[in-house]
């Protein structure tokens, strides 16, 4: 699913508030490990990555080289310790917490900062 996150028990939750500042997006268990999904924050596209060890990521929903908005659909790895994500279109690799293009140093992925409250992802734009 894109663009609202939501399962059987809960529904998508944002703040009321717009801009900058935390954000709560949605309960950590809404997202599955190595699955992306895009949630729209305060009229911005983000995608949301949950890893297998239980870390959580937000990225720029927009892909660096073409501009498309379809990094949520990216292939999630690591290289090393580092996780990454391809982009589904032509498969550079970023690191997911630096937002680091690892083959074309020129582009970068715009991160955002993630915290878990109470269960729930918050994301700061």
């Amino acid at each position: 699913m894109t663009a609202v996150l939501e399962s059987a028990a809960r529904s998508f939750v944002e703040h009321p508030s717009h801009g900058t500042g935390w954000h709560r997006v949605c309960a950590v268990e809404d997202l599955e490990p190595a699955w992306g999904e895009a949630a729209l924050i305060a009229g911005r596209q983000v995608a949301l990555f949950r890893t297998v060890p239980g870390e959580v990521y937000a990225v720029a929903q927009e892909d660096p080289a073409t501009g498309a908005y379809v990094m949520a659909r990216g292939i999630t790895g690591s290289r090393g310790s580092r996780p990454t994500l391809a982009s589904p279109l032509h498969k550079e690799v970023y690191d997911l917490g630096t937002g680091e293009c690892l083959g074309a140093p020129e582009l970068r992925l715009q991160t955002f900062g993630t915290r878990i409250v109470g269960g729930y992802i918050e994301v700061e734009l």
